[in-house]
């Protein structure tokens, strides 16, 4: 005996639903909210979406798969109340033709490569913008080049300045050092004479 709360409702979705990966997204809802029913592709383009289940989540499960993400995009979502079915105790996507599921998976292929191609445009984009960036760096990097190579030679011509009067302090102490070496080797030899000559007289 089922349960006196369930309900059933028949949709019909129109828009972009088919190729698109909409009969997977609305399997996918269904099943994780323990929705019995299926879901099938129309000729016309439309998609049919038989549904039943606890009242509550019956519609948290309409109201998913009317607002799916995109690039699937609904633009008619007709419910209609319907009949319990107490057969249905799961739910199943209902294949068309192999040509027609084929079509769908390659259109779903289609769609994902050009949501790739559009990420991957994105990407390049990021990386003009990275590229921009990299120039202004490299003209920083350029102009703190100019700088160091101008602090080293304005450091070099210091060192160079230092360097001389170091030089010229050196050979100047040197000098001094050799002048007082000789007045004193002669304040010693003439202090040696005196002191013979005292000795002398003794």
């Amino acid at each position: 005996m089922r349960d006196s709360s369930e309900r059933a409702s028949l949709v019909r979705v129109e828009g972009k639903v088919q190729r698109m990966g909409y009969r997977r997204f609305v399997l996918d809802a269904a099943q994780e909210l323990g929705i019995s029913g299926y879901v099938r592709n129309e000729r016309d383009g439309s998609v049919s979406i038989f549904a039943q289940g606890d009242e509550e989540k019956l519609s948290r499960f309409l109201g998913r798969i009317r607002a799916p993400e995109e690039p699937i995009v609904v633009k008619s979502f007709v419910e209609k109340p319907a009949k319990v079915n107490p057969r249905l105790k799961f739910f199943e996507m209902r294949y068309g033709r192999l040509a027609e599921e084929l079509q769908e998976g390659f259109g779903a292929m289609e769609r994902e490569f050009r949501d790739y191609r559009g990420e991957f445009r994105s990407f390049k984009d990021e990386f003009r913008d990275y590229r921009g960036e990299f120039e202004n760096y490299r003209q920083e990097f350029r102009d703190f080049a100019d700088r160091t190579d101008q602090n080293f030679k304005t450091l070099m011509d210091k060192y160079g300045e230092i360097s001389e009067k170091l030089t010229q302090v050196l050979e100047t102490l040197q000098r001094e050092s050799a002048e007082t070496r000789k007045e004193l080797t002669r304040a010693i030899d003439t202090l040696s004479e005196l002191v013979r000559k005292f000795v002398g007289k003794e």
